[in-house]
C-alpha cells in the first residue's frame, strides 16, 4: 500500500473508531492530548501522523497501534481445504475457517462438513450469537430447541446460537455447510 493510501486508511479508521465510541472531536482531543486541528487533519487524510502522535492517540483510546495501521487486503481468498480446521469428537463434524484473520472479530465464516449419515450435537453458542446455515450440498435436518427444519442445497436457517441445535445429514454422502456466525458487540 502506498503512503497517500495508509494515510487515508489510518483517518478512516480513526474516525470509525471516534464514531463508534461516540466522541467528538473535541473529546478525542482531551483524551488523547492531541490537537483538534491535528485529529480533523489526520481523519480526513490530510497528514501523515508522526509515531509520537499515533502512539498519543492509541493510548487516550486505549487500542493497539495495529488497530489503526493494520492493512487488510482489498481482496481475501479462502480456498477449500487450505483453512485451519477443527474436527468434532467422532470426527463427523468438520469446520473450516474462512478469514480467520479479520478486522471485524464479531463475525465468523466457516465450511461445515458432515459425514455421510451422521448427527452433530455442537454445545450451546455464546447468548446473543446468532448462527445463519446455508446448505451447500446435500440434505440437512437441522433441529431447533424442539423444531426440525430441513434444508436442501442453498436453503437456509438463521437461529440464536444459544438454543441448543443439532446438525442431521439426511444422505449417504457428505454434507457441506456455510456457517455465519454473529457475535453480540
Amino acid at each position: 500500500m502506498h503512503t497517500e493510501e495508509m494515510i487515508k486508511k489510518v483517518g478512516s479508521e480513526l474516525r470509525k473508531i471516534r464514531v463508534q465510541n461516540h466522541l467528538t472531536l473535541d473529546e478525542l482531543a482531551e483524551k488523547t492530548g492531541v490537537s483538534k486541528l491535528t485529529l480533523g487533519k489526520i481523519e480526513r487524510g490530510e497528514t501523515n501522523p508522526t509515531l509520537g502522535v499515533m502512539w498519543k492517540i492509541t493510548t487516550g483510546l486505549n487500542i493497539p497501534l495495529t488497530k489503526l495501521v493494520s492493512v487488510e487486503p482489498s481482496v481475501s481468498l479462502s480456498k477449500c481445504g487450505e483453512g485451519f480446521s477443527l474436527k468434532g469428537p467422532d470426527e463427523a463434524w468438520k469446520i473450516e475457517f474462512m478469514f480467520q484473520n479479520q478486522m471485524d472479530s464479531t463475525i465468523e465464516m466457516y465450511r461445515a462438513f458432515l459425514a455421510p449419515l451422521a448427527t452433530y450435537r455442537p454445545e450451546p453458542h455464546h447468548k446473543g450469537l446468532i448462527e445463519v446455515a446455508t446448505v451447500m450440498e446435500g440434505r440437512v435436518e437441522i433441529k431447533i430447541e424442539e423444531e426440525v427444519y430441513e434444508l436442501n442445497q442453498f436453503d437456509s436457517v438463521k437461529f440464536e446460537g444459544s438454543h441448543t441445535h443439532s446438525y442431521k445429514n439426511l444422505e449417504e454422502r457428505p454434507a457441506v455447510l456455510h456457517l455465519l456466525v454473529k457475535y453480540e458487540q
